[in-house]
């Protein structure tokens, strides 16, 4: 039997996702020469591209860009994709392990951080992920509720998809129309009566996790202005000193001093309102009579220095209630956990040792079992930061295969997922298939002026490559 990683016998890897950190790894894995690989991608959804098709916003076509890297990797005599094939569902861990020589999970965090308080029950309160979904045409969110009658939303969290959202219902309809959002979302943004979004962060502005370019783009909009509260947004002594030890191109400081520039302007007359608002946490959300959320309790906050130098949100007492019709909620997101792997309920991240799937009890490292992205971190870092982080966990792929870990025996890998999959009745989808799809979301797209116009049911996708498929 040749050895693994020769043109005869070539290393066969799965890689679960197929998102950022899926098609780095992809990348790393094609681009290195020293060993012959095959590598086969897998994805729930008949569509690749994960975060990036939806999860940014669809007024950022430069992000969207990165897709055409993707698709080079794509193209590889040596890639294959497999869309619409669901890991516990349509495989399990046990059969990619019998037909892979490594497995690389990464899978993501598709799950909300909820924030534990009284009223998150209600109707109208909806983690911003849901929302998000539905306006970038998701299939898991295209039914989602969204009502949009309401005069204020708030958003609970300070970071870049906080300001995304706020952004997005802050949009004119000529604005939107012109993007690749979903068709369902247009019409419904454009009938939209939300005149304020209130977005709401428990520290201070030194504290803020978006990034000024995210700040700056609120600034831009045409028919939104943006306000701020000096009272709000006055440093504490501490705060005040790390400003000022800060160097003048530190995110946090250009932050501070857009903030500023912002607070003392005076803003155009303008059809909405975006309000940044710092210091207050949610305490309960309060519901009228048809279970619906009218109105969110905040308690208002002090900065107190930790034992590790970083300053945390404590409660003052002082509590106001802002009436608001719909709340969002964007405070972060954890990881689901998957039959067959051991999953880390705490960190909400697949259990591992950079990057080395772990059992949960022993910590003992489960052999060619990897995981890259969130599934390995949780959610840190802007897509073109998993880029390394991949290459990383490749390296040690490469490594440990390099080390022996990879028995000789023969995997069948492509061709026995192939089989596999024809004999569960797994409708998947091909990257040959996808470009079909692509091909229409941008035909579709042309009537308004727009990138693309999204298919959103699965159902919908699989009868067009079907289709296709049959000459039709």
């Amino acid at each position: 039997m040749s050895r693994v990683g020769t043109t005869e016998r070539p290393l066969r890897v799965a890689v679960v996702g197929a998102g950022p950190a899926g098609f780095y790894a992809a990348a790393a894995f094609l681009e290195q020469t020293e060993v012959a690989i095959e590598v086969d991608m897998l994805d729930r959804l008949p569509t690749p591209y994960g975060l990036v098709r939806g999860g940014v916003a669809p007024d950022r076509p430069k992000m969207k860009s990165v897709t055409r890297l993707y698709e080079k990797s794509a193209e590889h005599p040596n890639f294959s994709f497999f869309g619409n094939v669901e890991l516990g569902r349509d495989v399990s861990v046990g059969d990619l392990l019998v037909c892979y020589d490594q497995v690389l999970y990464a899978i993501g965090n598709e799950a909300d951080r909820r924030m534990g308080i009284p009223g998150e029950h209600l109707t109208g309160c909806t983690p911003a992920a849901v929302f998000v979904g539905w306006y970038n045409g998701h299939p898991d969110y295209r039914s989602a509720r969204v009502d949009l009658s309401c005069r204020r939303v708030a958003v609970v969290g300070n970071g870049n998809v906080a300001l995304d959202v706020a952004r997005i219902l802050a949009r004119s309809p000529e604005e939107l129309r012109v993007t690749d959002i979903a068709e369902h979302a247009l019409s419904a943004l454009c009938d939209s009566r939300v005149e304020e979004i209130v977005v709401l962060g428990r520290r201070g502005p030194l504290q803020a996790s978006f990034t000024p370019a995210e700040l700056r783009e609120l600034t831009e909009l045409r028919a939104a202005r943006v306000q701020i509260s000096a009272e709000e947004l006055a440093l504490d002594e501490t705060s005040r000193a790390q400003h000022d030890r800060a160097r003048p191109r530190d995110p946090r400081r250009q932050n501070v001093e857009l903030l500023t520039k912002i607070a003392r302007s005076t803003p155009p007359r303008a059809r909405r309102t975006i309000r940044l608002r710092f210091l207050v946490s949610p305490l309960e959300l309060l519901g009228d009579e048809r279970g619906s959320v009218r109105a969110i309790r905040l308690e208002h906050n002090r900065l107190v220095e930790q034992r590790d130098g970083s300053l945390g949100a404590v409660g003052t007492g002082q509590v106001e209630d802002l009436d608001a019709g719909w709340v969002l909620v964007s405070i972060g997101r954890r990881g689901r956990s998957t039959p067959g792997l051991p999953f880390d309920e705490q960190l909400g991240v697949v259990a591992n040792i950079d990057g080395r799937v772990v059992d949960l009890e022993t910590r003992a490292i489960r052999p060619n079992q990897y995981c890259a992205g969130w599934a390995r971190s949780g959610p840190r870092g802007l897509i073109a930061t998993s880029k390394v982080a991949s290459a990383e966990v490749v390296a040690r792929m490469l490594a440990d295969a390099a080390r022996g870990s990879v028995m000789e025996a023969d995997r069948g890998g492509r061709a026995a997922l192939e089989s596999l999959l024809r004999d569960k009745g797994v409708r998947y989808v091909t990257f040959e298939d996808w470009k079909v799809i692509d091909r229409v979301e941008i035909q579709r797209g042309l009537a308004r002026g727009a990138p693309r116009s999204k298919l959103v049911a699965i159902p919908e996708m699989l009868d067009l490559v079907e289709m296709k498929r049959r000459g039709w």
